[in-house]
């Protein structure tokens, strides 16, 4: 072998899905590697950690497994990190993922969290976002290899992404002669409780959106987001209209509001959503609540859930189209208030139980701070889907411990995972 090329062993899994191994008091991450692996490398990147590209599987781990996507290997699609991890290897490696952070970043002692499995490991995602570029006269929509960040392959099945979805792809794509005549774009199908929306972001115009909208009739709904500005509504179907179109496997009614904001939150995996939102209500319902407030709301399921037990919710969110689902769904003394939640939420506190569920960037600083200054609730449940600012954001709320851990498994085959923390004052 030479300088840069390395026999190792492969000991567990980084956040992001790397394989992890030690060698000379080197750290070494390698995608696409098991725990257990002896694999060949080439070191591509050194420093205090190393990077390294697996050239061979010289002992593959038990943990190991064919990927059944021919993406995954032949055009080493990003969008999905553990394929080739059995099921339960990827919920130990996210166990680990969710208590590393919390010991190496937040320096809290917690225990290995259990991690819920997802019901379904395939065809479970109800959402699928493309890159769509404009190259060799046409136009491609795909993902991006992990290694190439820039570059994109064309699509042709995911297979965690529900059939509905990608046959409303295709038809998508049959009439993309009518998207703005751009470099590149991007594009996402959700599947609705009837029907499919679509929103386009990128370009400064779309003169022809409309004529794209009734060229494919499987949508319900047409948002696009121009480039500098927020996303608006195009076109909306009634039900009827397009109830026949596609074949999607949810319910069969929903109420307006909702579906004025399913767009944008719709959820991608309905099944571990659900699960995920009865034990924070149940969290939450254990502390026997007077008020609580329901932070980063979306269209305000978790509020309307407590709402509907007696108890007062002021439900946050930024997005107007959200909050006014919302507020639609909530009767007073409940209300919904738009706008970011660190700008909202000292007028709203104090309450007796606080929820957090903030995007991948965590909490703003604003927020932590607000709530040290009010007088401390029973019980802060924070929902997160990134460790790494979970981990941070503990480090801001000193005056709270760590009661309860439980991980969910949203996004079976990527290393992805959402976590409920719940936290109660020291001195509880």
């Amino acid at each position: 072998m030479d300088d840069d090329t390395l026999r190792l062993q492969i000991d567990s899994i980084a956040a992001g899905g790397d394989g992890v191994g030690r060698t000379g008091g080197l750290v070494v991450f390698v995608p696409r590697t098991a725990p257990g692996d002896v694999v060949t490398i080439r070191v591509e990147q050194r420093g205090r950690f190393a990077r390294g590209r697996l050239l061979a599987v010289e002992r593959p781990s038990p943990h190991r497994v064919e990927p059944p996507c021919p993406h995954y290997t032949a055009q080493d699609c990003g969008g999905c990190q553990l394929q080739h991890l059995t099921y339960p290897a990827q919920l130990d490696a996210k166990r680990a993922i969710v208590r590393d952070a919390l010991v190496r970043i937040a320096r809290r002692q917690v225990e290995l969290p259990d991690v819920r499995p997802s019901p379904v490991e395939w065809r479970y995602r109800r959402k699928l976002t493309l890159a769509i570029r404009w190259s060799g006269g046409r136009w491609r929509a795909g993902l991006h290899p992990w290694h190439d960040p820039v570059g994109i392959f064309a699509l042709e099945d995911c297979p965690i992404t529900q059939e509905p979805v990608l046959e409303v792809w295709r038809l998508v794509m049959l009439q993309a002669s009518h998207f703005p005549r751009v470099p590149s774009l991007r594009g996402a199908v959700r599947l609705l409780d009837q029907g499919a929306a679509f929103v386009l972001e990128g370009a400064g115009g779309w003169p022809n959106a409309r004529r794209f909208f009734d060229a494919v009739p499987a949508l319900a709904a047409l948002w696009w987001q121009p480039d500098g500005h927020r996303r608006r509504l195009i076109a909306r179907r009634p039900p009827a209209a397009h109830a026949a179109a596609v074949d999607s496997p949810s319910a069969a009614a929903a109420s307006r509001a909702g579906r004025e904001a399913g767009a944008a939150f719709a959820q991608v995996n309905a099944p571990v959503a659900a699960a995920l939102r009865e034990h924070v209500v149940a969290r939450a319902r254990a502390y026997a609540p007077n008020s609580v407030v329901d932070a980063y709301a979306g269209t305000g399921d978790t509020a309307v859930a407590l709402a509907e037990g007696g108890i007062s919710v002021t439900a946050i969110e930024i997005d107007r189209d959200a909050a006014s689902a919302a507020g639609a769904r909530l009767s007073p003394p409940s209300r919904a208030l738009t706008g970011p939640v660190e700008r909202l939420i000292a007028g709203a506190l104090p309450a007796d139980v606080v929820i957090l569920n903030p995007p991948r960037g965590g909490l703003d600083p604003r927020v932590p701070a607000a709530i040290a200054e009010a007088s401390p609730p029973r019980a802060l449940l924070y929902v997160s889907c990134n460790p790494a600012t979970l981990a941070r954001d503990l480090g801001r709320l000193p005056g709270f411990r760590i009661a309860s851990l439980l991980g969910f498994d949203m996004f079976p085959q990527t290393a992805h995972v959402e976590t409920v923390c719940e936290l109660v004052p020291e001195a509880a």
